[in-house]
Protein backbone atom coordinates (compact mmCIF):
# COMPACT_ATOMS: atom_id res chain seq x y z
CA UNK A 1 0.00 0.00 0.00
CA UNK A 2 1.54 3.25 -1.31
CA UNK A 3 1.48 6.13 1.37
CA UNK A 4 -0.09 9.03 -0.85
CA UNK A 5 -0.34 12.05 0.86
CA UNK A 6 -3.32 14.55 0.68
CA UNK A 7 -2.98 17.28 -2.56
CA UNK A 8 -2.73 20.14 0.09
CA UNK A 9 -2.77 20.68 3.81
CA UNK A 10 -6.07 22.01 5.24
CA UNK A 11 -4.38 25.18 5.84
CA UNK A 12 -1.82 26.44 3.03
CA UNK A 13 1.00 27.53 4.61
CA UNK A 14 3.01 29.59 2.16
CA UNK A 15 6.38 29.41 2.44
CA UNK A 16 9.22 31.64 4.12
CA UNK A 17 8.22 35.31 2.74
CA UNK A 18 11.12 37.62 1.86
CA UNK A 19 9.53 40.15 3.92
CA UNK A 20 10.02 38.61 6.62
CA UNK A 21 13.38 38.26 6.88
CA UNK A 22 15.30 41.10 8.90
CA UNK A 23 16.96 43.63 6.97
CA UNK A 24 20.84 42.39 7.85
CA UNK A 25 19.67 39.53 6.65
CA UNK A 26 17.93 40.46 3.56
CA UNK A 27 21.01 42.62 2.61
CA UNK A 28 23.35 39.59 2.45
CA UNK A 29 20.79 37.82 -0.66
CA UNK A 30 20.33 37.57 -3.65
CA UNK A 31 16.94 38.62 -4.54
CA UNK A 32 16.33 36.72 -7.61
CA UNK A 33 18.06 33.23 -6.07
CA UNK A 34 15.48 33.94 -2.51
CA UNK A 35 12.48 34.71 -5.15
CA UNK A 36 13.52 30.92 -7.18
CA UNK A 37 13.84 29.08 -4.19
CA UNK A 38 10.97 30.44 -2.15
CA UNK A 39 8.67 29.51 -5.70
CA UNK A 40 10.82 25.87 -5.53
CA UNK A 41 9.56 25.34 -1.65
CA UNK A 42 6.04 26.88 -2.62
CA UNK A 43 5.64 23.97 -5.20
CA UNK A 44 7.30 21.48 -3.08
CA UNK A 45 4.82 22.12 -0.17
CA UNK A 46 2.03 22.14 -2.29
CA UNK A 47 2.65 19.10 -4.04
CA UNK A 48 0.11 19.80 -6.87
CA UNK A 49 0.44 21.88 -10.38
CA UNK A 50 -0.14 25.63 -9.78
CA UNK A 51 -0.88 28.14 -12.05
CA UNK A 52 1.27 31.44 -12.86
CA UNK A 53 -1.04 33.35 -11.59
CA UNK A 54 -1.79 31.18 -8.29
CA UNK A 55 2.03 31.48 -7.61
CA UNK A 56 2.48 34.97 -8.09
CA UNK A 57 -0.48 35.68 -5.45
CA UNK A 58 0.86 33.34 -3.23
CA UNK A 59 4.49 34.32 -3.38
CA UNK A 60 3.02 38.56 -3.79
CA UNK A 61 5.57 38.90 -6.47
CA UNK A 62 4.71 40.21 -9.84
CA UNK A 63 3.03 37.90 -12.47
CA UNK A 64 6.43 38.95 -15.06
CA UNK A 65 8.73 38.21 -12.41
CA UNK A 66 7.42 35.08 -12.00
CA UNK A 67 6.94 34.12 -15.78
CA UNK A 68 10.66 35.10 -15.66
CA UNK A 69 11.57 32.55 -12.73
CA UNK A 70 9.54 29.94 -14.19
CA UNK A 71 11.19 30.14 -17.42
CA UNK A 72 14.37 30.10 -16.02
CA UNK A 73 13.91 26.77 -14.12
CA UNK A 74 12.02 24.94 -16.71
CA UNK A 75 15.00 25.56 -18.78
CA UNK A 76 17.10 23.94 -16.03
CA UNK A 77 14.97 21.22 -15.58
CA UNK A 78 13.95 22.35 -11.86
CA UNK A 79 10.30 22.83 -13.13
CA UNK A 80 8.17 21.19 -15.91
CA UNK A 81 5.18 23.16 -17.43
CA UNK A 82 1.88 21.45 -17.90
CA UNK A 83 -0.12 21.32 -21.30
CA UNK A 84 -2.44 24.19 -19.30
CA UNK A 85 0.84 26.47 -18.48
CA UNK A 86 0.48 25.02 -14.67
CA UNK A 87 3.74 24.34 -13.11
CA UNK A 88 5.04 21.20 -11.11
CA UNK A 89 8.44 20.46 -9.69
CA UNK A 90 11.12 19.32 -12.82
CA UNK A 91 13.05 16.14 -12.56
CA UNK A 92 16.19 17.85 -12.13
CA UNK A 93 15.98 18.42 -8.45
CA UNK A 94 16.44 14.60 -7.89
CA UNK A 95 20.07 15.11 -9.05
CA UNK A 96 20.48 18.06 -5.85
CA UNK A 97 18.52 15.39 -3.35
CA UNK A 98 20.43 12.39 -4.43
CA UNK A 99 23.73 14.40 -4.11
CA UNK A 100 22.80 15.41 -0.28
CA UNK A 101 21.70 12.01 0.66
CA UNK A 102 25.73 10.39 -0.69
CA UNK A 103 27.10 12.78 1.48
CA UNK A 104 25.03 12.07 4.22
CA UNK A 105 27.13 9.40 6.73
CA UNK A 106 24.52 8.52 8.43
CA UNK A 107 22.16 7.50 5.63
CA UNK A 108 25.21 5.57 4.27
CA UNK A 109 25.09 3.80 7.54
CA UNK A 110 21.54 3.12 7.52
CA UNK A 111 21.81 1.34 4.03
CA UNK A 112 25.04 -0.50 5.32
CA UNK A 113 23.33 -1.51 8.52
CA UNK A 114 21.14 -4.22 6.79
CA UNK A 115 24.62 -6.06 5.23
CA UNK A 116 25.38 -6.67 8.83
CA UNK A 117 21.88 -8.31 9.99
CA UNK A 118 20.55 -11.45 9.51
CA UNK A 119 17.09 -9.62 8.92
CA UNK A 120 15.80 -6.80 8.49
CA UNK A 121 12.02 -5.53 10.74
CA UNK A 122 9.16 -6.31 8.57
CA UNK A 123 7.36 -3.01 8.28
CA UNK A 124 8.56 0.03 6.55
CA UNK A 125 11.33 1.39 8.12
CA UNK A 126 12.92 4.92 7.16
CA UNK A 127 15.90 7.55 8.02
CA UNK A 128 15.01 11.16 8.60
CA UNK A 129 16.79 14.58 9.10
CA UNK A 130 15.81 18.01 9.85
CA UNK A 131 15.21 20.41 7.15
CA UNK A 132 13.52 23.12 8.60
CA UNK A 133 10.58 22.43 10.33
CA UNK A 134 10.13 19.51 7.80
CA UNK A 135 11.29 16.05 8.16
CA UNK A 136 12.95 14.44 5.06
CA UNK A 137 13.72 11.19 4.11
CA UNK A 138 17.21 10.54 3.09
CA UNK A 139 16.83 6.48 3.43
CA UNK A 140 14.09 3.97 3.07
CA UNK A 141 13.74 0.40 3.68
CA UNK A 142 10.64 -0.76 2.96
CA UNK A 143 8.29 -3.64 3.61
CA UNK A 144 9.11 -6.52 1.69
CA UNK A 145 5.22 -7.36 1.54
CA UNK A 146 2.95 -7.08 -0.73
CA UNK A 147 0.63 -4.31 1.09
CA UNK A 148 3.33 -2.78 3.20
CA UNK A 149 3.57 0.97 3.62
CA UNK A 150 6.35 2.19 0.54
CA UNK A 151 7.62 5.81 0.94
CA UNK A 152 10.66 7.39 -0.54
CA UNK A 153 13.17 9.44 -0.44
CA UNK A 154 12.94 13.04 -0.95
CA UNK A 155 9.74 12.64 0.85
CA UNK A 156 9.06 15.42 3.13
CA UNK A 157 6.03 15.89 5.90
CA UNK A 158 5.76 18.20 8.83
CA UNK A 159 8.47 17.56 11.79
CA UNK A 160 5.85 17.83 14.41
CA UNK A 161 3.18 15.72 12.71
CA UNK A 162 5.73 12.84 11.55
CA UNK A 163 7.44 10.13 13.91
CA UNK A 164 10.61 10.88 12.71
CA UNK A 165 10.33 14.31 13.06
CA UNK A 166 8.50 14.84 16.52
CA UNK A 167 11.44 12.45 17.95
CA UNK A 168 14.34 14.62 16.37
CA UNK A 169 12.08 18.38 17.55
CA UNK A 170 12.10 16.60 21.09
CA UNK A 171 15.58 16.62 21.44
CA UNK A 172 16.02 20.51 20.44
CA UNK A 173 15.91 23.56 22.75
CA UNK A 174 12.13 24.83 23.11
CA UNK A 175 13.28 28.26 21.06
CA UNK A 176 14.85 26.64 18.03
CA UNK A 177 11.38 24.60 18.05
CA UNK A 178 9.49 27.27 17.84
CA UNK A 179 12.19 28.65 15.34
CA UNK A 180 12.16 25.68 13.23
CA UNK A 181 7.98 25.62 13.15
CA UNK A 182 7.31 29.06 12.57
CA UNK A 183 3.61 29.10 11.74
CA UNK A 184 3.91 25.84 10.34
CA UNK A 185 2.04 24.28 13.20
CA UNK A 186 -1.22 25.37 10.74
CA UNK A 187 -0.50 22.40 8.83
CA UNK A 188 -3.03 19.56 8.70
CA UNK A 189 -2.91 15.98 7.35
CA UNK A 190 -5.52 14.34 8.89
CA UNK A 191 -7.67 15.73 12.05
CA UNK A 192 -4.86 14.24 14.08
CA UNK A 193 -1.87 16.27 15.68
CA UNK A 194 -1.17 18.90 17.96
CA UNK A 195 -2.61 22.06 17.11
CA UNK A 196 -0.75 24.40 19.72
CA UNK A 197 2.30 24.93 20.96
CA UNK A 198 1.43 23.99 24.02
CA UNK A 199 0.07 20.39 22.79
CA UNK A 200 3.07 19.89 21.28
CA UNK A 201 5.73 20.90 24.11
CA UNK A 202 3.72 18.16 25.95
CA UNK A 203 4.17 15.55 23.46
CA UNK A 204 7.78 16.42 22.63
CA UNK A 205 8.85 16.16 26.62
CA UNK A 206 6.42 12.73 27.05
CA UNK A 207 9.03 11.58 23.80
CA UNK A 208 11.73 12.48 25.39
CA UNK A 209 11.20 10.78 28.70
CA UNK A 210 10.22 7.62 27.05
CA UNK A 211 12.53 7.51 24.49
CA UNK A 212 10.29 7.38 21.67
CA UNK A 213 7.85 9.28 19.59
CA UNK A 214 4.51 8.10 18.05
CA UNK A 215 2.76 9.17 14.86
CA UNK A 216 -1.33 7.84 15.10
CA UNK A 217 -2.79 8.41 12.07
CA UNK A 218 -1.41 12.29 12.00
CA UNK A 219 0.08 11.87 8.23
CA UNK A 220 -2.49 9.73 7.15
CA UNK A 221 -5.59 7.58 8.48
CA UNK A 222 -4.81 4.29 8.89
CA UNK A 223 -1.26 4.94 9.59
CA UNK A 224 0.75 4.81 12.70
CA UNK A 225 4.93 4.53 13.71
CA UNK A 226 7.40 4.62 16.26
CA UNK A 227 10.19 7.16 15.89
CA UNK A 228 13.68 7.31 17.54
CA UNK A 229 16.67 10.03 17.57
CA UNK A 230 20.05 9.14 16.25
CA UNK A 231 23.04 10.81 18.13
CA UNK A 232 25.74 11.92 17.05
CA UNK A 233 29.34 11.90 18.46
CA UNK A 234 28.75 16.05 20.18
CA UNK A 235 25.21 14.47 21.44
CA UNK A 236 23.44 16.40 19.48
CA UNK A 237 20.45 14.56 17.15
CA UNK A 238 21.52 13.59 14.10
CA UNK A 239 19.02 12.01 12.02
CA UNK A 240 15.69 9.84 13.26
CA UNK A 241 14.00 6.62 12.32
CA UNK A 242 10.58 5.37 12.23
CA UNK A 243 8.94 2.21 11.71
CA UNK A 244 5.36 2.63 10.06
CA UNK A 245 2.45 -0.07 10.64
CA UNK A 246 -1.09 -0.34 9.39
CA UNK A 247 -2.65 0.59 12.08
CA UNK A 248 -5.50 -2.09 11.98
CA UNK A 249 -1.98 -4.50 12.62
CA UNK A 250 -0.60 -3.28 15.28
CA UNK A 251 -1.91 -6.13 17.54
CA UNK A 252 -2.62 -7.15 21.09
CA UNK A 253 0.69 -5.29 22.34
CA UNK A 254 0.02 -2.01 20.40
CA UNK A 255 2.96 -2.77 18.15
CA UNK A 256 5.29 -3.03 20.95
CA UNK A 257 7.77 -5.47 18.50
CA UNK A 258 7.55 -2.36 15.99
CA UNK A 259 8.51 0.22 18.82
CA UNK A 260 11.55 -1.78 19.96
CA UNK A 261 12.59 -2.33 16.48
CA UNK A 262 12.94 1.90 15.79
CA UNK A 263 14.95 2.30 18.93
CA UNK A 264 17.01 -0.92 18.13
CA UNK A 265 18.11 0.23 14.49
CA UNK A 266 18.13 4.55 16.41
CA UNK A 267 20.83 2.94 18.70
CA UNK A 268 22.72 0.94 15.86
CA UNK A 269 22.91 3.95 14.14
CA UNK A 270 24.28 5.94 16.86
CA UNK A 271 27.02 3.74 17.28
CA UNK A 272 27.78 3.51 13.56
CA UNK A 273 28.29 7.19 13.50
CA UNK A 274 30.32 7.63 16.82
CA UNK A 275 27.06 8.47 19.34
CA UNK A 276 26.65 7.86 23.03
CA UNK A 277 24.21 4.07 22.24
CA UNK A 278 23.80 4.90 26.52
CA UNK A 279 22.83 8.25 26.26
CA UNK A 280 19.63 9.26 28.33
CA UNK A 281 16.55 10.46 25.93
CA UNK A 282 16.20 13.48 28.31
CA UNK A 283 19.34 15.13 26.55
CA UNK A 284 17.86 18.43 27.62
CA UNK A 285 14.69 20.85 28.60
CA UNK A 286 12.58 21.82 25.78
Amino acid sequence: MDLHLPRRPVVPVRPLALATRTPARAKALVPSVSRALALLERLALEREPMSLARLASDLELPKSSVHGLCSTLVSFGYLRRQSDGAFLIGPRVMGLAEAFVSGTDVAQEFNALWADRRSAPEETIVLSVLSGGEALYVAVRNSPRPLGLAFNVGMRLPAHLSGSGKAMLAQLPADEVVRRLAGNLRVRLTHKGPRNLEALNKELALTRRRGYSIDDECVREGVYSFGAPVFDAAGGVAAAVSVCINKALLGADRGARHREAAIDVARALTERIGGNAARPAARRAA
